[in-house]
């Protein structure tokens, strides 16, 4: 019997589209055994019980690259990371289903060999990075072969997730994105990426607020999102050190003084006036990335 504990991410970071990915200490957590026949899922959603499973999909991929046959396997699942809300949940079963199933079979794959092949799964490294090896993680694909470096983040700061109760497909996202965007909207987010990654390793988290403009996608994504623009306004008058879209959304995260403590409450009071609930969650960095436990 294998457990893989996985956390959750929050990619982009604003300016960092397709390239930045954090890891938080929100996690899923997945139990595997090899069985004597047939397959068993449990701990998931109805709709998520059969062999379209994405962490189920994910170790027959596994095994089929490693070359292992199991009899039979059972995957059971405790999940905290809301689906659809651009917290990295597909990364999480993704990473777990090629971990659980290199783990069965006995370990053939190292790390970065794990890396890649879920990146293959998953389409892109932005959210798998930093899932897998915990913290603020830069990724890129070169051809068919992932490119990442892990950063050290200065302390002081955490993260406030506003996860709303609806969802936002990442094929939903994606379509609304522009196929061709103006030279000046990319040099701001060249400025914008180079100001908040210094500013996250030097502590300098007074720049935060300068740093997290975005182009590329934000604009495009927020119209999507109800009073995604309002919330952003509040928050930045509400004193937190940056707010951003969480990967393709609809989840907002701000980030705020480690020591602030009424960000939180005063936030809330603002979220009930709207029409869409949203829920909050007060986050820091995973810098474990995924674990055996």
């Amino acid at each position: 019997m294998v457990k893989v504990r996985v956390p959750a991410t929050t990619a982009n970071l604003g300016p960092g589209f397709d390239t930045l990915g954090l890891a938080l200490n929100l996690y899923n957590e997945f139990t595997f055994e090899e069985i004597p026949e047939g397959y068993k899922i449990s701990g998931f959603k109805k709709e998520y019980g059969s062999t379209n499973n994405l962490v189920y999909r994910s170790i027959k991929e596994t095994f089929r690259e490693i070359g292992y046959t199991p009899t039979g396997i059972s995957i059971d699942a405790n999940t905290n990371i809301p689906i659809s809300r651009g917290l990295g949940s597909s990364a999480s079963c993704i990473l777990a289903g090629v971990i659980g199933g290199n783990e069965l079979a006995g370990r053939p794959l190292g790390k970065d060999e794990i890396f890649q092949l879920a990146t293959k799964i998953e389409g892109h490294p932005d959210n798998i990075a930093p899932a897998l090896f915990g913290g603020l993680v830069i990724s890129l694909m070169e051809e068919e072969k992932v490119i990442y470096n892990r950063i050290e983040v200065a302390k002081g700061i955490k993260f406030i997730a506003l996860i709303s109760d609806f969802t936002l497909s990442t094929k939903e996202s994606r379509e609304v994105l522009p196929s061709m965007v103006e030279y000046k909207d990319c040099i701001n987010n060249i400025n914008k990426v180079a100001l908040l990654i210094s500013a996250l390793t030097n502590g300098r988290f007074d720049l935060l607020r300068y740093a997290f403009e975005d182009r590329l996608h934000e604009p495009y994504r927020g119209k999507l999102i109800p009073d995604f623009f309002n919330i952003i306004e509040k928050c930045k008058k509400m004193d937190s050190l940056g707010v951003y879209l969480s990967g393709a959304g609809p989840t907002i995260m701000c980030i705020i003084d480690e020591d602030n403590e009424e960000f939180t409450k005063e936030i809330k009071a603002y979220l009930h006036t709207l029409d869409q609930p949203w829920n909050i969650r007060e986050l820091n960095i995973d810098l474990e990335g995924t674990k055996i436990i």
